[in-house]
């Protein structure tokens, strides 16, 4: 049987609850799951990309039985580091009906670049539905329970980070 890599990209910046619900599901579903990062030169990131690499690494390690999700990162196109890394399996995450239209749109322009790629929408948790990264980042500097929205190992590197700031 062949093994099914399936890859959920992102800039996770930082990463969220929301996320880490998608990560762990379609862990149980796929062969091997590649959280890849998104290297874009052009966007200003909050953390740099060793901290969300390693950000990702420690949430992980808060999923029990979970042993086959790895972390890497790209730049360029997604179609071409599906074929780097073997794989023609994307997963994207759907909040709400408005994900979806933008998500549609990615998922034509990857299909036209290669047609044998397949993108599979799984609806995130609705406890999770509001969580995205630019509102854990907006929250984040009034007190608010960062747990409830990120990872704990998350939580505490964006207090981190904005005591630094």
């Amino acid at each position: 049987m062949k093994n099914k890599v399936a890859i959920i990209p992102g800039s996770f910046d930082p990463i969220t609850n929301g996320h880490m619900d998608i990560i762990e599901r379609s862990s149980k579903i796929f062969d091997e799951i590649i959280v890849a990062i998104l290297v874009n030169p052009d966007k200003k990131y909050l953390f740099t990309l060793e901290e969300r690499i390693s950000m990702i690494e420690n949430s992980l390690k808060e999923l029990t039985g979970i042993d086959n999700v790895k972390v890497d990162t790209f730049s360029g196109l997604l179609v071409n580091y599906a074929k780097k890394v073997n794989s023609n399996i994307i997963i994207r995450g759907l909040r709400a009906v408005s994900d979806f239209e933008y998500e549609m749109q990615l998922t034509s322009m990857n299909k036209v670049l290669d047609d044998g790629i397949e993108t599979f929408y799984m609806m995130t948790n609705t406890k999770y539905s509001f969580i995205s990264s630019s509102i854990v980042k907006g929250v984040s500097g009034f007190g608010a329970d960062l747990t409830k929205l990120v990872p704990k190992a998350v939580a505490e590197k964006l207090e981190k980070k904005l005591k630094e700031e």
